[in-house]
Formats: structure tokens, C-alpha cells, sequence
């Protein structure tokens, strides 16, 4: 079976609708992982709890602004394996694909990790494409959808407050964990 040109979804938060497609054609792997924990119900009551922005990478060299997503697990204790195993690392050299402004990309830690974590792109954000200097690892992170509707409501949440105290296990973060995340009711897709 040939993979659909593209297939949409709506993520359903609390500050507004933000509509996204995603590109089946060109990142297999990613997409059909994606909608595994969509179809699954998995991403009811996630949350968006991670804004990336100028002003709160006081250490990183090279800056990004994103907004990071989902269960809020981006490594799994071993002994307790994610639902979904993490997929196989569908680089932006493989499908062609871009960190531009409104991208929705996976978060990972190791090339091969990206299990049901996700970000979005404020702005373009070539660093984060095969290649580029955000990762050390070189091999940039996995897009597979882009925004088409609702870019109001991720710059909503990317301006949210983020200075309040973090648990230890997240001082990586430090200043970008949301004080207060914005719940996803639900993430679905659209029939066309």
C-alpha cells in the first residue's frame, strides 16, 4: 500500500486548536509512531510542559526555540520499557524535510530513541537538521509534520512562565519547564 500524501491532525489544548499535517511519504517510521500513541489515545491529557526560548539556554552555544510535548518521558527507566518501542532515527537528509517555522519533529536523546515525545518550531531552526550543531551526535532530530493552523496558540505557549523551581532529575532544563503546562485534551485526527 502506497502511504497517503498526507495525513491531518488537531491537537486539542487548553489555550486554542493547533492543526497539523503530517507526511507519511517521507518519514514512514515517524508518522506511523506518531499515530500509534494518537490512535491509542495515548496523548489524552499529555501536556506541553517545555518552552525552549532566547532568553532561558544561558549555556547552550547554539540557541533554538521550541515548544516540547507529550507525556513528559523522553528517557525510560530500563526496567520499565515504553509502551510503543522507540523507532529507528528517520534523519531530515533522509526525507528531505526541514526545522522551518511550525515544524513538529520528535525529541530524542540517542539517534534511535524517539519514543512519544514531540516539539514544535518557533521560527526556522536549521540547527536542528541533519548536520547541524544543536545535537554533538550530528544527525539533527526527525520531522514529520508542519503546522497549518493554530501558530498563535504555540507562540502562546511558548511565551508561558518558566522560572519557577525544577525537581533535580530536570535541572537540565532548568528555566524551561512550564510553571504552570498546557494540557492537550486529546490529539485526533481529521477526516478530510
Amino acid at each position: 500500500a502506497v502511504a497517503a500524501e498526507t495525513v491531518d491532525i488537531r491537537f486539542t489544548t487548553q489555550l486554542g486548536i493547533i492543526e497539523i499535517e503530517l507526511y507519511p511519504a517521507r518519514a514512514p517510521l515517524t508518522v506511523a509512531n506518531f499515530l500509534r500513541y494518537v490512535d491509542g489515545g495515548s496523548y489524552a491529557d499529555a501536556e506541553f510542559y517545555r518552552v525552549v526560548r532566547m532568553d532561558n539556554q544561558p549555556h547552550s552555544p547554539v540557541k533554538i526555540e521550541v515548544i516540547q510535548g507529550g507525556r513528559g518521558v523522553v528517557a525510560y527507566d530500563s526496567a520499565k520499557p515504553p509502551p510503543i518501542a522507540p523507532i529507528a532515527h528517520e534523519t531530515t537528509a533522509m526525507t528531505g524535510l526541514r526545522h522551518v517555522d511550525g515544524a513538529l519533529s520528535m525529541a530524542r536523546l540517542a539517534p534511535g530513541s524517539a519514543t512519544s515525545e514531540f516539539f514544535i518550531c518557533i521560527n526556522d531552526q536549521p540547527s536542528l537538521d541533519f548536520a547541524g550543531a544543536r545535537n554533538p551526535d550530528g544527525q539533527g532530530f526527525a520531522v514529520f509534520g508542519q503546522v497549518t493552523r493554530g501558530m498563535d496558540v504555540v507562540r502562546r505557549i511558548q511565551a508561558g512562565r518558566s522560572d519557577g523551581a525544577v525537581p533535580v532529575y530536570l535541572e537540565g532544563i532548568a528555566g524551561q519547564r512550564l510553571n504552570e503546562p498546557v494540557m492537550i485534551e486529546k490529539i485526533d485526527r481529521l477526516l478530510r
